[in-house]
């Protein structure tokens, strides 16, 4: 009997997307299926930026079609498709943003802006267009982090252009102030400056704005949470009870204001001795997976305790870019692409299909 489109569409459903954990056609992935005979093309669109898994999927789609439908040929195209997602009520994406990703934690200390700035370049690297914002008022640390010195560029006189580094956007409030100046102000002044680095920072056609929040859940985080339109968030934590205990407030403060927790990413969870290799998880280990279970959100990745993430981080190459073939970079690339995969499974936001209509009185 001659292939049909059917015979490929089942073959599909058992292959399941690692990153999505679903399958390429519940999750409507597979956007053209060509049949020729025994010859097969096949086109699948991402949602998420996935650069690295590319020749995998493609590896995969091959064997499983060639198996199935005993095809002699087939052709495998995948394209990425980044839209943007629905935000909190009543606030609508803003432009030249697609989707914001706010990266909190419940308490300082848990290497909370490594991952932020990790995970933004694991996404550009990947194949998306990145920024990041430096929501720490009192204390900046991406410019640091990114290497970058010097002041932003304006545009209009009131318009800053980021700072670029490693192809990724940046603004921090410490582009604006000198590096040992203390930020002596109160919530409203903090607020304000937030939605002024946000608001006033001419992004380039992003994919995805990482905002490193500062710890807790205090005025920038309620800001942000209400104010700021933002598509998903992720907690970082350690597996130290204090940590988590404080990680569950900030996971319970998205849900209570309608922003989807796309997972959490367990930092520190192990220790490996430089000189002899033995592990030992110093802050105890499986917190991170609990806390995933008891708040039904997904464990996205566990990330060593290890030195060079802290020198290339103080040195301005994180470790993306410093050692990109890297076991820790790897998971950096791994934890981003199910971040972003997860994102691609909310709903989307089609707010610019609809006209603006305003009504003037003669």
């Amino acid at each position: 009997m001659p292939l049909t489109q059917s015979d490929v569409e089942n073959a599909l459903k058992t292959l399941v997307d690692p990153n999505l954990d679903r399958d390429l056609v519940s999750t409507k992935s597979i956007k053209k299926i060509e049949i020729d005979d025994s010859r097969i093309r096949v086109k699948v669109a991402l949602g998420y930026p996935a650069a690295s898994f590319h020749a995998e999927l493609k590896s995969l789609i091959e064997q499983k079609l060639r198996a199935e439908t005993g095809a002699t040929e087939v052709t495998v195209e995948i394209v990425t498709e980044i839209v943007s997602h629905s935000v909190q009520k009543n606030l609508k994406p803003m432009p030249g943003v697609k989707n914001i990703i706010a990266v909190a934690s419940g308490k300082g200390g848990v290497g909370k802006s490594t991952t932020a700035a990790n995970l933004a370049l694991a996404l550009a690297a990947e194949g998306a267009r990145v920024g990041i914002l430096d929501a720490d008022i009192y204390g900046p640390s991406q410019p640091l982090m990114l290497g970058i010195s010097g002041r932003p560029d304006t545009e209009g006189g009131n318009r800053l252009i980021p700072m670029v580094a490693y192809g990724v956007q940046s603004m921090s409030i410490g582009y604006l102030i000198e590096e040992d100046a203390p930020m002596i102000w109160r919530g409203p002044m903090v607020t304000g400056a937030l939605q002024q680095l946000l608001k006033d920072t001419k992004w380039d056609n992003l994919d995805y704005l990482i905002i490193d929040l500062p710890p807790g859940t205090g005025d920038i985080q309620l800001t942000l949470a209400q104010q700021i339109p933002v598509s998903g968030a992720i907690i970082v934590t350690t597996p130290q009870d204090i940590a988590l205990l404080d990680a569950q407030r900030g996971l319970k403060m998205f849900e209570k204001v309608g922003v989807p927790v796309l997972g959490i990413v367990e930092n520190m969870s192990i220790h490996i001795c430089s000189n002899c290799g033995h592990a030992e998880p110093i802050f105890g280990e499986g917190g991170g997976d609990k806390m995933a279970q008891k708040y039904g959100v997904e464990l996205l990745g566990s990330l060593p305790l290890d030195i060079s993430i802290r020198k290339n981080a103080d040195g301005g190459h994180p470790t993306v870019v410093a050692e990109p073939d890297s076991k820790p970079a790897q998971i950096y690339k791994d934890v981003a692409r199910k971040m972003a995969a997860r994102l691609a499974l909310k709903a989307k936001d089609y707010s610019a299909r609809f006209p603006t209509i305003t009504i003037v009185n003669d």
